[in-house]
């Protein structure tokens, strides 16, 4: 069991278009796993709900929350859960 929150770095980064996204929680807690783009505009919430202790994984299929295909370029995920918050890049290549 984790003994720390942590967000890992997306499997794989750059993407051509599926990317795994893995974070830990210690502890069951309210979680939400976010995709923006450079502008700060909410793309994507692959996560969003109460989840047990333990070591989980999204996978982002480099679409946006309507189903429409985003543009290549760079994008920024992240985790916020109970007062921990961490965000990392993610690149993604067509």
């Amino acid at each position: 069991m984790p003994t720390n929150f942590a967000l890992f770095e997306a499997k794989p980064n750059p993407t051509k278009g599926v990317t795994e996204i893995s974070f830990s929680i210690p502890t069951t807690t309210d979680v939400e796993l976010t995709i923006y783009d450079v502008s700060g505009r909410l793309v994507a919430t692959l996560v969003k709900g109460r989840l047990n202790a333990g070591t989980h994984t999204a996978t982002w299929n480099g679409l946006d929350s309507h189903g429409r295909r985003v543009a290549q370029g760079v994008y920024f995920y992240r985790l916020r859960a109970d007062e921990f918050n961490a965000t990392k890049k993610l690149l993604l290549i067509r």
